[in-house]
């Protein structure tokens, strides 16, 4: 795997193109998915925002469809310094695409929840709110742990009983990380599998218009 992941711009779907100074809400979708896959949420998030859904800079081994974060098969699957890879070619994007957006929020989905954690820790001061769907932290430490032990952005974690992807010690691991690191809020839905469901998105909807409300009164 590459030591220098990019993340190509040019496929990155945004909802509008007249965004200057509107809060940025940040689409990271997940294994085997690209960049069309989460913009279809877009009817489901508060107005008033910017939407940006990425595309992952790695491409799954054959015959799997889409893009990936970091790869997930074989011995080092889900290396934790893959995720963070992947988390810092991300912060490189934002570096250039966000430069005018008051505030940033990450929405991910399976990996790109991983990541978009991951990029939390290693920029806390960057985000205004993460939410992380069918995801988890990464274990290990990282030099900013302690700094967002102080800052405890909002986090929302939303996971199924039913999914059966994320291996269980992992959410375990986040089950215990999130909540000293994080302002944590967040659901476990009865009987959903690896997916996003209409109860979820109306949860996430009101998250994120509290983060909204935040950014305008400050």
């Amino acid at each position: 795997m590459s030591e220098n992941l990019t993340i190509d711009d040019t496929a990155t779907r945004w909802s509008s193109p007249d965004r200057g100074g509107m809060p940025l809400l940040v689409l990271l979708h997940g294994y085997g998915a690209d960049e069309h896959d989460l913009f279809g949420l877009v009817p489901y998030l508060p107005e008033g925002i910017a939407v940006a859904s990425v595309a992952a800079p790695l491409a799954p081994p054959w015959p799997m469809p889409g893009r990936s974060w970091y790869p997930i098969e074989g011995l080092d699957g889900r290396n934790s310094a893959a995720v963070t890879l992947a988390a810092e070619s991300f912060l490189h994007w934002l570096d250039t695409a966000a430069t005018e957006a008051p505030s940033i929020a990450l929405l991910g989905f399976s990996q790109g929840a991983a990541v978009s954690l991951q990029a939390l820790r290693l920029a806390p001061e960057r985000f205004g709110a993460v939410v992380a769907l069918s995801g988890y932290a990464s274990p290990g430490e990282l030099p900013n742990d302690e700094a967002l032990e102080e800052l405890r952005p909002p986090v929302f974690w939303g996971r199924g009983t039913h999914d059966d992807v994320i291996p269980p010690a992992l959410i375990d691991h986040t089950a215990q990380w999130l909540p000293t690191h994080s302002e944590l809020s967040g659901r476990v839905y009865t009987g959903l599998t690896h997916s996003i469901s209409e109860e979820e998105l109306t949860d996430v909807h009101r998250f994120l218009t509290k983060w909204l409300d935040g950014v305008a009164a400050s």
